[in-house]
């Protein structure tokens, strides 16, 4: 290997063997991270190298690349489909791809990596300066959730003490919704107001820096700050976290670009810490200021004067565009129009306006709230996190707390919070609520500042329930876009009629099991033998030949197979769940591999069961092969806690094994399999 750390000519530094490091890492699950660490130890240990892997899953960081294992490593590979920082690589070769190079090409990355680029002192996160190693997740896509998991804390914080202080220490004044200055609850009140401040300078700066690396952090806040602060360029309100989200990427590519310009070796040290960010700042700032500022502050302006000619419209008409407004942009020049609108005409005695927009400002906060209830499975534990937080948020009129939501799925959330926005307007208009104060929310009902309080809650609550039921009807209509439907399940027959095609042993009287096809008879194992994993799979839960021929019936038959046990409660909300997962994206390993897994409490304990499929099922896995080994884990959402990555981890590190693969394919009957599947450990 060569090195330009390394003294001795051959890259090895002096050492008998080559050294190399790798990171491998996958953004939705663990298993992938653990099966090409497998697979790299593995070419390793065939080409005569030493190879350190750190994996960074769910469960965190395990066994973390040292500054010593760094310094004597020829080169490192990342096999990752999410940010891995490479600053402590600086000087090293660096071979950048997505993990699944790593499961199917480990030999190859291991060649590959003695002609990586070096990695510069301050590379670009993006993967400029990192080698093109193969398939990444999408730039964009990875560059957003960056800058979304930073701004989540400060959205939370921020609005969770503004909630308080005005829920402890608030009252009705004529200029909305106020603490008294100069008290604790004020004090606590603009620590939040700050927390908000910083939320939309965070987001953008933290989409460049996943861009641009380091260099691209000032320019991305400042550019965020600027963004949200209309008065720089002449508007009443400031671009909200949709310009901030656009000063974000421009950012991040703009230092991507000025990398690229060729400099005097003098100046090179110089450029990431004042060059670039210098160079970078200026030109977004007045770029957004002279270009980007203009349309915002004439939007404004547009927006505002047709409003006023509608004021003797259709209040049905008038409320439902205002929430249209509203809930567009939560904070942008949008919405501030439609509230500016409202808030001018309560001085006028017309508080019918202001009515329509109380209503519509926090269905957002509160539909996403909603969604992440009502269906748990299609949203991360830090999303569902976060939907309290709305909910409490919405209570008290913070609209702000949809935006995390919002930013992170922008094609669904949006629309979603429009039509719910539109319909509590218009519900409102038709109803002649009125909002003597400018501010929104159930809050302002309770202090008995809405006339017509009763409909303002109907409103609220309809609104509500329109936004979070869209949410996850589009969310569930993109997860099943490019699935096949599922085929029929094979028909039903007593237990105790299945002999060799049903589960072993029997099941209890009256219960079911699926009939097997005849050419492919599904035979489970006795109700005996040594338990695996903890005791989390046992004999009623291995089956040696699947019915089903599609991966939705697979699991449908799976979950039914772990409902044997007694430990499911609700086997179609295990399914669900698992498919939900699958949405989310393939638990197809490859090497003829499935590991489908949900974590619900539709189960009451961990329960994990395996089956066979002699003819292979199409589970989208990225080498095109069928799954013919299937592993489902199912734990309780409550108690789990990581449980399901350790069993994913075990499992994945031993499936990487073809011997025990082989094996396991080959064993005769229920018991055999039971007895390979013991080896896990």
């Amino acid at each position: 290997m060569t090195s330009p750390a390394g003294p001795s000519g051959d890259g090895t530094s002096g050492r008998g063997r080559p050294k190399l490091l790798a990171v491998t890492a996958c953004p939705t699950g663990i298993a992938h991270t653990y099966m090409a660490a497998e697979k790299l130890q593995q070419a390793a240990a065939e080409l005569g190298v030493d190879l350190k892997v750190e994996t960074q899953g769910s469960i965190g960081a395990e066994n973390a690349l040292t500054d010593n294992d760094v310094r004597e490593a020829d080169g490192i590979i990342i096999a990752a489909d999410k940010e891995v920082g490479r600053e402590r690589f600086a000087g090293k070769r660096v071979l950048v791809t997505g993990v699944a190079d790593g499961i199917h090409r480990p030999k190859e990355l291991i060649e590959r990596v003695r002609s990586a680029p070096v990695q510069a002192g301050s590379a670009a996160a993006g993967g400029a300066g990192g080698g093109d190693g193969g398939k990444e997740r999408s730039l964009t896509y990875k560059a957003l959730m960056n800058g979304v998991s930073y701004m989540i804390p400060f959205v939370v914080v921020g609005g969770l003490l503004i909630a308080i202080a005005l829920a402890l220490g608030g009252h009705a004044t004529a200029e909305g919704y106020a603490v008294t200055p100069g008290t604790f609850w004020d004090h606590l009140f603009q620590i939040g107001v700050l927390g908000f401040t910083l939320m939309i300078p965070i987001l953008s700066g933290y989409i460049a820096y996943a861009i641009g690396d380091r260099p691209a952090l000032v320019p991305g806040m400042i550019g965020g700050f600027i963004a949200n602060t209309g008065a720089l360029y002449g508007s009443e309100s400031g671009a909200g976290f949709i310009g901030a989200i656009v000063t974000g990427f421009l950012a991040g590519h703009l230092v991507l670009w000025i990398k690229k310009v060729e400099v005097p070796k003098a100046v090179r040290p110089i450029m990431p810490i004042i060059v670039i960010p210098v160079v970078a700042t200026t030109a977004l700032g007045l770029f957004f200021v002279y270009v980007i500022g203009k349309p915002v502050s004439w939007l404004f302006e547009s927006l505002t004067g047709r409003l006023s000619g509608m004021t003797g419209t259709s209040a049905v008409l008038l409320g439902a565009l205002l929430g249209l407004m509203i809930a567009f942009d939560m904070g942008g020049p949008v919405n501030k129009t439609a509230f500016l609108f409202g808030t001018g005409l309560i001085a006028s005695g017309n508080y019918a306006v202001m009515g329509m927009c109380a209503a519509a400002i926090p269905v957002m906060p509160l539909g996403q709230g909603l969604a992440t209830l009502l269906r748990r499975g299609l949203y991360s534990e830090q999303e569902r996190d976060t939907g309290m937080a709305a909910l409490f948020m919405g209570v008290f009129g913070i609209s702000e707390g949809a935006i995390p939501f919002a930013a992170a799925r922008p094609a669904i959330v949006i629309p979603a919070n429009m039509l719910g926005g539109a319909v509590a307007g218009a519900v409102a208009g038709a109803a002649g609520v009125g909002d003597h104060v400018p501010h929104g929310g159930p809050v302002v009902a309770a202090l008995g500042a809405v006339s017509g309080w009763a409909w303002f809650l109907i409103a609220i609550a309809i609104g509500t329930v329109v936004t979070a039921l869209t949410t996850n009807a589009l969310i569930g209509i993109k997860a099943r876009r490019g699935r096949k439907p599922a085929a029929p399940v094979a028909e039903p027959v007593p237990a105790g009629a299945t002999g060799a095609e049903g589960t072993a042993g029997g099941t209890a009287a009256g219960a079911t099991a699926v009939r097997a096809r005849p050419e492919t008879a599904a035979v489970t194992a006795p109700d005996a033998g040594p338990e695996v994993l903890s005791g989390y799979l046992t004999a009623r839960t291995v089956k040696t030949e699947l019915a089903s021929d599609t991966k939705e019936a697979a699991i449908r038959e799976m979950a039914e197979l772990l409902a044997a046990t007694g430990n499911v409660r609700d086997v179609d909300e295990l399914v669900r769940v698992a498919l939900a997962r699958e949405a989310q994206g393939t638990t197809g390993l490859g090497e003829s591999i499935a590991i489908p897994h949900a974590k619900t409490d539709a189960v009451t304990r961990p329960t994990v069961g395996f089956a066979r499929s002699s003819e292979g099922i199409e589970w989208g896995a990225l080498d095109g092969t069928k799954a013919r080994l299937v592993f489902m884990i199912s734990v309780p959402e409550a108690a789990a806690g990581d449980e399901h990555l350790r069993i994913l981890a075990l499992l994945s590190r031993k499936l990487m094994d073809g011997d025990f693969r082989a094996r396991l394919r080959s064993a005769p009957d229920g018991p055999a399999v039971l007895e390979v599947l013991g080896e896990i450990r």
